[in-house]
């Protein structure tokens, strides 16, 4: 880790283990290293799930420090009672929790969710929350310019999602292509993703930010919301997230072609260190959109193939002869100004998200590979 990302609270000073702060989702891919970063920083810390004596939070607990500062808590963003009782005590909430999927009542959710993780926290005197939004919250609008520049001031088009089918929309959102893999429990590698119509995913973070940023400014809260694209790197958890299925995927080739579409990509460990720079920082607010790269799906397979050759990765696109899906211009100076967040290499990111499914068991070792990915 990074020495440069991992400064001591600017807030605090040495204060953090004075501090409570709870984390939703706190057993998700992203959720787990916010967890672990806080501990790291010498937080004390109340992660919530739906069933804290389950397996699937075991890793938690074997996190450096869970011993002394990490308590897991039964808490439903539906159940008002379990948020009060979760965030009783705290100075700070990262609300990271959210469903990943297309359900079409996914946005009805989501919304209700967040206003009651925003309302509860106001009423239990936190002082600040950090909410996770997510880059399809951001840059879905067909009408955006291709010279315009990706920043906080971009939304997406409702309408737009709400009524374009995941298989059309594919020039604009590859995040949304992923989405509809993943809409099982126990998500396995080599899983054939159904056809779903509507981009609902998109259109649930869209409103979950808008409906946190409107209920924070009601309730005199403090909020900062961490814009997050495609999310690769090694996992805490043992089950297979979204978009680690979507490297393994490539990577056996058991997906047969990549759409002519482009992605934006960002290191897990990264998103982690932003939720806690946007915690830590004082003068932090509004959204901070996270990107570390943006590539065509070509140039995605072709760095898998350099990094594992051993592998049959996928290598024939779904649309050969059309013209490429040109990358889009995106900003992240904001996030790299206020918050001091520096960006792991993608190509450091996907090693390491291999290897680490090797380890779990995702993927097969086809054979011992030892270089350099730097």
């Amino acid at each position: 880790m990074s020495s440069s990302n991992s400064n001591k609270a600017s807030n605090g000073g040495g204060q953090q283990q004075e501090q409570l702060v709870c984390v939703t989702g706190a057993g998700g891919f992203i959720g787990s290293w916010v967890v672990k970063e806080l501990l790291l920083r010498g937080y004390r810390v109340r992660g919530t799930a739906r069933d804290p004596g389950s397996s699937k939070n075991a890793h938690l607990l074997a996190l450096e420090g869970a011993r002394e500062r990490l308590t897991l808590r039964r808490a439903d963003v539906l159940d008002y009672d379990s948020l009060l009782d979760a965030f009783r005590g705290c100075s700070g909430v990262f609300h990271v929790a959210s469903p990943v999927s297309n359900d079409p009542e996914l946005v009805p959710v989501d919304v209700e969710g967040t206003r009651n993780v925003i309302n509860a926290a106001a009423d239990e005197g936190v002082r600040r929350v950090v909410f996770t939004s997510s880059y399809g919250a951001v840059h879905m609008d067909p009408n955006r310019s291709p010279d315009a520049v990706l920043d906080e001031t971009c939304w997406s088009d409702y309408d737009f999602c709400q009524h374009t089918d995941v298989k059309t929309c594919q020039p604009l959102c590859f995040l949304c292509r992923l989405v509809h893999c993943v809409s099982v429990p126990q998500i396995h590698p080599y899983l054939t993703p159904k056809p779903l119509v509507q981009n609902m995913y998109c259109c649930a973070k869209m409103m979950a930010e808008i409906t946190a940023t409107a209920e924070a400014a009601r309730r005199g809260l403090q909020l900062a919301v961490v814009v997050p694209c495609v999310t690769t790197g090694p996992m805490l958890q043992q089950t297979l997230n979204f978009s680690s299925n979507h490297i393994a995927r490539y990577l056996m080739g058991t997906k047969k072609t990549y759409p002519n579409a482009v992605a934006a990509y960002l290191d897990v460990r990264d998103v982690a260190r932003a939720h806690v720079l946007a915690y830590e920082r004082p003068g932090a607010h509004g959204r901070y959109l996270c990107i570390g790269a943006v590539l065509h799906g070509a140039q995605l397979v072709a760095m898998l193939r350099d990094l594992f050759p051993e592998y049959p990765v996928t290598a024939k696109c779904e649309e050969d002869g059309k013209p490429m899906a040109k990358p889009y211009k995106f900003s992240n100076q904001r996030v790299r100004d206020d918050l001091g967040l520096e960006f792991t290499p993608l190509k450091k990111s996907l090693y390491e998200a291999v290897v680490c499914m090797q380890q779990k068991g995702h993927l097969p070792v086809i054979k011992q590979h030892q270089r350099s990915y730097l």
